[in-house]
């Protein structure tokens, strides 16, 4: 029995199934950001960030069980950059779901 290369095995599924989950939701929350947001927060603009968070996840999964792929460390970078700078400043112009936060229906507050 080699336990080190089951437990590498494991450790290599489970960095790629993390690096895909972040890529993933990267783009799922940047596909949902109205597009003018993007420039408002003085960002690259939507289908820039569609681009690069959609070749990642390509990437992602085409070369699945090699988490440690440099364009897949890459791809994990610019989601990471994505989640922590991008996503916080198109929120902050706006960029945000309706309701959310702010309890507003489509006439005003209720």
């Amino acid at each position: 029995m080699n336990t080190f290369g089951d437990f590498q095995s494991w450790l290599l599924v489970s960095l790629g199934v993390a690096a895909l989950a972040l890529k993933g939701y990267a783009l799922i929350d940047a596909a949902r950001v109205p597009t003018r947001a993007f420039p408002a927060a003085g960002k690259l603009t939507k289908p820039i960030w569609l681009g690069i968070l959609g070749v990642a996840t390509v990437v992602e999964l085409a070369v699945f069980p090699a988490p440690l792929f440099f364009l897949n460390i890459i791809g994990v970078v610019g989601a990471a950059v994505y989640l922590v700078d991008v996503r916080p400043a198109v929120r902050a112009v706006g960029g945000g779901r309706r309701g959310s936060t702010t309890h507003d229906g489509p006439y005003g507050p209720w």
